[in-house]
């Protein structure tokens, strides 16, 4: 089916950064077809289905480059506890998680992420065979990774025995069109050398990006310069696994050297500005990261870390730190934030020659950000009002593929109350509120 959006204010976010105040977008089938100014549309152009956008701005759509769709449950959950992972999330993930609660869960999570106009993620949790299946039928685009350490966890009965789940879970996403499956090692302090090197071999063999949390703690950092006299950045790199495929989540901690490392071997970095804040751990040396030709993506995290899965509410956390820690108000202008979010965030997940950008031939996932709002008027400059003015609830409407999965603020195929009821069903049936209520009882 062809279809026609007019009259919207196009932001292509490709090589020459393009804007088109009034223009149009051609999708056929799961591609664009075409894009440009409004005057320049041929009056005998046939289409099946045309959509006023009536002054909207459309860009491409968000890539969240790192997240935890399984943990909705957890959102809310002793947030200002210092020891928040050791006295609710571990000990109630063992408990309450299973494959329905997981599945529920990554549903509504992707249902938020589809309304903030997230159309591409990058998964790291547990029955993430559940979590591609959510998101095969939500329509999403994205890489579900299932998590590698050294515990026993609530879908693997030995330790480090994701690896094992990995190499069953791979195969069977093979040739999807918006799915990939990857393994996750938890972090290096986590996983063995040989399991780390696996993963790597998994991640060469099916030519999928892979993921790990690295350089994020203190006492991670206080661990390898103790043990290794390293970093962890230059520990993987002494063990052969940094690669173009290999996505560095958080790299709060760097070294100069550990960037230099980072740019030789085109490793990618996916930022949390929210999440890593929130929790006191620090800002990531995003500035130099760049500078240096590093491809940086922003990330939410899970939604017990960062709380929200959208990328507006990163990309404003991530002007108002940035410019704060490095004192430039100057630094990150808008322009260079929206690239982050989108074709940045495709660079990192190895997609940009199909999506991060509004270009012929590219695949039809872009989203409208309606301007008749409060809050979106006037608009001088329309990067400005996406990150400084624009929220999650401006979205209008999400195409991924050329499939329409969000309609005037609404979700087309599902019903948004009725995948709460779905999450809150499975949440009541392992116990899980009385579970959070009574740990919360004893602090």
């Amino acid at each position: 089916m062809k279809v026609i959006i007019k009259n919207a204010w196009i932001l292509t976010l490709d090589e020459q950064m393009k804007q088109f105040p009034k223009g149009y977008v051609i999708t056929d089938e799961e591609k664009i077809l075409a894009v440009g100014a409004m005057d320049s549309l041929p009056n005998d152009i046939a289409y099946d289905k045309c959509i006023d956008a009536k002054g909207a701005i459309l860009l491409p759509g968000m890539v969240n480059t790192h997240t935890h769709i399984g943990m909705i449950p957890f959102r809310s959950l002793g947030d200002d506890y210092p020891d928040r992972l050791q006295r609710f999330l571990l000990p109630l993930e063992n408990e309450c998680m299973n494959e329905q609660l997981a599945y529920t869960s990554a549903k509504y999570a992707i249902a938020e992420m589809q309304l903030a106009g997230v159309t591409t993620f990058f998964d790291m949790y547990y029955f993430e065979q559940q979590l591609a299946e959510a998101a095969e039928e939500m329509n999403s685009r994205g890489i579900l990774a299932e998590t590698v350490i050294d515990l026993v966890t609530v879908d693997v009965s030995e330790p480090m025995g994701g690896l094992q789940y990995a190499q069953r879970f791979l195969p069977k996403w093979q040739g999807n069109k918006r799915i990939q499956a990857s393994v996750a090692p938890h972090a290096p302090y986590s996983n063995t050398i040989e399991v780390l090197q696996q993963a790597d071999d998994l991640s060469q063999k099916y030519n999928v990006p892979w993921m790990m949390h690295v350089s994020e703690m203190d006492f991670e950092m206080d661990k390898f310069r103790k043990e290794h006299n390293q970093t962890p950045i230059e520990f993987l790199e002494e063990i052969g696994v940094l690669s173009p495929r290999f996505v560095a989540a958080h790299c709060i901690h760097l070294s100069d050297h550990d960037i230099e490392l980072l740019k030789k071997y085109d490793v990618k970095v996916a930022h949390c500005i929210a999440a890593n804040t929130k929790s006191a751990k620090g800002v990531a040396r995003i500035r130099d990261l760049l500078a240096a030709g590093v491809s940086v993506g922003l990330g939410t995290d899970g939604p017990s870390s960062g709380n929200t899965l959208d990328l507006f509410s990163q990309m404003r956390l991530f002007a108002n730190f940035h410019k704060t820690y490095l004192k430039d108000r100057s630094a990150f202008p808008a322009e260079e934030i929206v690239k982050l979010a989108t074709i940045g965030g495709a660079n990192v997940l190895g997609m940009a020659k199909q999506i991060g950008s509004i270009e012929a031939g590219k695949q039809a996932d872009f989203i409208l950000v309606e301007t008749d709002s409060v809050n979106m008027f006037p608009i001088f400059d329309p990067y400005s009002a996406i990150v400084y003015s624009a929220n999650a609830g401006n979205v209008r409407d999400v195409f991924i593929a050329g499939k329409q999965v969000v309609a005037d603020k609404k979700l087309v195929d599902f019903n948004e109350t009725q995948l709460r009821a779905e999450l809150a069903e499975a949440m009541e049936q392992c116990g899980f509120k009385a579970k959070a209520l009574k740990a919360l009882e004893g602090k």
